[in-house]
Parts: C-alpha cells; sequence; structure tokens
C-alpha cells in the first residue's frame, strides 16, 4: 500500500502530465505526456479548454472553457452521467460520447463539436 505521500506526489505529477481523455478515451500502457486540449465547433471557432483535476483514469474532472471574453473562462466540472460525458459549468455545458461533443450556451442554438487534442 502507497503512503499518503506517494499517493499525494503521484497526483500531482499526473495533474501536471494532464493526460486528458474525455470519458471513456483508453490509452492503454504507453507514456503520458502533456497535451493541449480544445473543442473545434462546426460554428468555425475553437474553444480551449484549460484542466485543473484528472481522475486516476486520466478524465478531466474540473477545469476553464476558454472563451474570447475577458477573464479566465467559465470553470466546468464533470457531472456523472450513465453513457458518456456532461461538464457544467454558469450558463454553458457540452455533453458528448468520446471525441464528439454539443457545446451548449444555455440558447437553442447548440453547436456540434469535436474534443481535440495534441
Amino acid at each position: 500500500m502507497k503512503s499518503v505521500w506517494a499517493q499525494r506526489k503521484a497526483l500531482f505529477l499526473g495533474a501536471l502530465v494532464l493526460p486528458v481523455a474525455m470519458s471513456t478515451m483508453a490509452f492503454g500502457n504507453e507514456p503520458m505526456s502533456p497535451q493541449k486540449m480544445w473543442l473545434s465547433c462546426e460554428n468555425g471557432r475553437d474553444y480551449p479548454i484549460h484542466p485543473l483535476a484528472v481522475s486516476r483514469e486520466y478524465d478531466l474532472v474540473t477545469g476553464y472553457l476558454l472563451t474570447t471574453g475577458h477573464g479566465r473562462g467559465v470553470h466546468l466540472r464533470l457531472v456523472p452521467m450513465g453513457s458518456g460525458y456532461r461538464y457544467a459549468g454558469p450558463g454553458v455545458w457540452f455533453d458528448g460520447l468520446r471525441g464528439d461533443a454539443v457545446l451548449n450556451w444555455g440558447r437553442p442554438d447548440a453547436v456540434a463539436c469535436h474534443v481535440m487534442q495534441e
């Protein structure tokens, strides 16, 4: 059994590496590297995602959806769902399954997006 210090160190290292995979995307046993993540939407815009925390399975737990407006962006949290995922914050959320997502701004004009990673 790992010590509490070893667990915290591993969690901190995992947060630095940020191998963010949305929902059930699996990476296998390959080494992880830092990744840039964003939503590339059909409205022609890209929305960067700044992860704050990831799970032991390397799923995004919480972060910021960065917009072109002023400030840090919109804080999002993972909302447990039966299948797929939902990340919700004040006035915005996106639902999806693996690399496909739908971005909602609280208006009827939802935008289809793809989750992109470098």
